[in-house]
């Protein structure tokens, strides 16, 4: 293995690594080398996930934890930290979707629902590895998923774009706030990505059939496509790139 991406030693945190986008990041640290702690609210399918994950052979842990909480946050990295001893990289990748209403019938709860996992949970979940990498004091690397909802205007979709709107500034104001101490901070941007969250849209006929003629790529996004960026994001070989922002929608946004 190329030295530069084998990430034997470290510690990985995925949020949301149960499944898609997040499954696929875990999938690629532990082929890597890296332990992997999973942090999601479905039990049965971290146990499912976590199993996969083990057959690449570095440790793998599955927590329970609903990221909008703060407590559960607090408490789960906590237990994070005591069976791994560290988190060298957090990918804040835990999220829900919107509900599709329109603007003029969005109600505030629907905002706040989608706020609370996407933007504070990402907050809080960031906050306490951050704190933690400063105490350790050797550095270590921030992901957070963004959407590339955050760059076009999705009409009924709001409360889910603004969500990924903010991420997308927080990011970027840790990149230059942690980078003294040798942290690193970046967002990625998938684009249409077969997920839990995705799938009812992108298993419609109507909407395939709108939508696929505009992907260059004739097919669209699968969790395994993030492995390898999780990967180079973790690499103790990026330590002079930090601040960018990772567009992933096979040239969607191009067409």
């Amino acid at each position: 293995m190329n030295p530069y991406f084998d990430l034997t030693g470290q510690v990985a945190l995925v949020t949301g690594g149960n499944s898609g986008i997040g499954l696929g990041m875990a999938h690629g640290l532990a082929k890597a080398g890296a332990d992997v702690c999973i942090w999601s609210t479905n039990v049965e399918n971290n146990e499912k996930a976590a199993a996969a994950l083990a057959e690449h052979g570095t440790k793998v842990r599955a927590f329970r934890c609903d990221v909008g909480d703060e407590q559960a946050v607090t408490d789960t990295f906590a237990a994070t930290l005591a069976e791994f001893g560290k988190v060298d990289s957090c990918f804040a990748n835990a999220g829900v979707g919107g509900r599709g209403a329109k603007f003029q019938d969005l109600q505030l709860e629907e905002l706040r629902r989608v706020f609370r996992v996407n933007v504070e949970g990402s907050f809080l979940t960031l906050r306490a590895a951050a704190a933690h990498m400063i105490e350790r004091g050797e550095g270590g690397v921030l992901v957070g998923t963004s959407s590339l909802a955050a760059n076009v205007g999705q009409p009924r979709g709001h409360p889910y774009a603004a969500s990924k709107g903010a991420l997308l500034a927080i990011m970027r104001g840790l990149a230059v706030e942690l980078a003294r101490y040798n942290i690193r901070a970046h967002t990625l941007q998938p684009g249409w990505t077969h997920s839990t969250m995705t799938d009812p849209a992108l298993n419609d006929p109507t909407f395939h059939s709108k939508v696929m003629p505009r992907m260059p790529v004739r097919r669209w996004g699968e969790g395994s496509d993030f492995e390898t960026i999780a990967v180079y994001l973790a690499s103790p070989g990026t330590t002079f790139h930090t601040g960018d922002t990772f567009l992933i929608d096979g040239a969607y946004s191009l067409f």
